[in-house]
């Protein structure tokens, strides 16, 4: 499986870079599926909905189907959080999986960066980041590209895994 991660601090630019990738990629007739990790509760279904009854009523699983979309809710209860590698397992098959967070993971990744934020660089410290999205210039060892250069950072990711 083919894999490539964005990672940066709070407001860096993440989310709105993994979105731009996967238009990009998928424009380009590569098919993409994503993994967010995120350090926070949260919950995709609302109370009252006969799938939130379910899973507030004790059920480990509930998947949720129509003709448009499934959605498979897992509630972890006591059990451990699973890893990286253990949710890839779960995807189908496509030609390249963007994963956001997971900063501590082996995987290579794009670091997205905002000078504003004043966060250190997390490249400057970890091989795994192959290269830098910012808003500002930096003299690293590795690619920098602007953080809006979405068709440039593309060509990377792409040559790194091979299509």
């Amino acid at each position: 499986m083919r894999l490539y991660g964005v990672v940066g601090w709070k407001n860096a630019g993440k989310t709105g870079l993994m979105e731009r990738l996967v238009t990009e990629v998928t424009g380009r007739g590569f098919s993409v599926s994503t993994v967010k990790h995120a350090h926070h509760t949260f919950d995709v279904d609302q109370p009252g909905k006969d799938s939130h009854r379910h899973r507030v009523a004790g059920a480990t699983e509930v998947l949720l189907a129509s003709r448009k979309r499934i959605a498979l809710m897992h509630e972890l209860r006591d059990e451990k959080e699973p890893t990286l590698e253990e949710l890839l397992q779960r995807l189908g098959p496509v030609d390249l999986v963007l994963v956001e967070g997971y900063k501590r993971d082996a995987h290579p990744k794009v670091e997205a960066h905002r000078a504003e934020t004043g966060n250190p660089l997390i490249a400057t410290d970890d091989p795994t980041v192959r290269a830098v999205a910012s808003d500002t210039a930096l003299d690293l060892d590795r690619p920098v590209f602007d953080l809006n250069d979405t068709g440039a950072i593309a060509d990377f990711i792409l040559r790194e895994v091979g299509l």
